[in-house]
């Protein structure tokens, strides 16, 4: 049986929503109180330091990074995300047609313009 299409929703319809809710946010405020009233409590100025890896932090964790490593990285996905949406249309090439070969032309045109366009800012150049 198909609900009508103009159903109109009221309130009552998001109960069980809202009690899921409720039941998901009672447990984590739950656990939380009774790992922090169950847990032991031993404080030492080892276990407050801090520390990385298992190597204690030395420096200012605000020094400079050069821009170009996060233009790579974001290129990086940018152009491997891109590739991802080839895949799909391999797998159904000959269900698309001429009509499918044409826009992959145009999303491959597209992908090498900007490739190029980064080429020739010399974003990938490494100093």
């Amino acid at each position: 049986m198909e609900p009508a299409v103009n159903q109109q929703y009221v309130p009552s319809d998001y109960l069980p929503i809202l009690i899921q809710f409720m039941a998901a946010l009672g447990f984590v405020i739950f656990a939380l109180t009774l790992t922090h009233l169950l847990g032991p409590k031993r404080n030492s100025a080892v276990k407050g330091a801090a520390w990385e890896s298992g190597i204690e932090s030395v420096g200012d964790a605000r020094t400079p990074i050069s821009y170009k490593y996060f233009m790579t990285a974001i290129l990086f996905v940018l152009f491997d995300v891109e590739i991802i949406f080839m895949y799909p249309w391999a797998v159904n090439f000959r269900s698309f047609g001429l009509d499918g070969f044409l826009q992959m032309l145009v999303f491959m045109g597209l992908l090498l313009a900007g490739f190029f366009y980064v080429i020739k800012k010399g974003i990938l150049k490494w100093e």
